[in-house]
């Protein structure tokens, strides 16, 4: 019971800090802080692609993002090196906050290290653990950002991300996507990118 109950305890205080972000989407009708929803979506997805997962891997679903809007991309050079030296440097500074905050609440070192590794997502394409929790981020990503980011991008752009987006992940992951509930857009979009076109 003791370890159930550190358990919520900490996805409380993961839920706590990013209840704070400013910027809200809509999930199921209703308006949620952005990285609070998405934190719920990722566990949702974990839990639904393994079963059989662990602590580790349901406190780095939803501590993904902690606190992401703090660190805003604005702050980074424009362009794809930008991009990517923005997108490494929050790989960090979740996996550093999220190692702060189970420790506080007594988790072991181990299962701060493996918890860091895997929001780090180190050991892509062979440890299982971060290969579902990629596919759970692209199927967040698929469900929450898809018809925006078309609008910004383009059909052809937004193609090129999509297909960027599935060599990441598993044919479960795949398959999921596949059934996910798109706009119309998105569901040509998607069809498109999968098929190759």
């Amino acid at each position: 019971m003791a370890d159930h109950d550190r358990l919520t305890r900490a996805l409380a205080a993961i839920d706590a800090a990013n209840a704070d972000d400013p910027v809200t989407i809509e999930v199921d009708g209703h308006q949620r802080p952005k990285e609070l929803a998405h934190a719920e979506l990722m566990t949702t997805w974990v839990r639904r692609l393994d079963p059989d997962a662990d602590d580790a891997q349901l406190l780095a679903a939803r501590a993904h993002h902690l606190r992401r809007w703090t660190s805003p991309r604005r702050d980074f050079p424009d362009g794809r090196a930008g991009y990517l030296r923005w997108r490494a440097a929050l790989r960090r500074r979740h996996a550093a906050d999220v190692s702060e905050l189970l420790t506080g609440i007594g988790y072991d070192a181990d299962t701060v290290e493996r918890v860091r590794a895997i929001v780090a997502k180190e050991g892509l394409g062979h440890d299982a653990a971060v290969q579902t929790h990629e596919d759970a981020l692209c199927l967040v990503f698929l469900q929450t950002q898809l018809d925006d980011l078309a609008a910004q991008l383009g059909d052809d752009k937004t193609i090129d991300v999509l297909r960027k987006t599935a060599v990441k992940m598993s044919e479960r992951g795949l398959a999921e996507a596949a059934a996910l509930a798109y706009s119309p857009t998105g569901r040509a979009l998607v069809e498109r990118a999968l098929a190759g076109d």
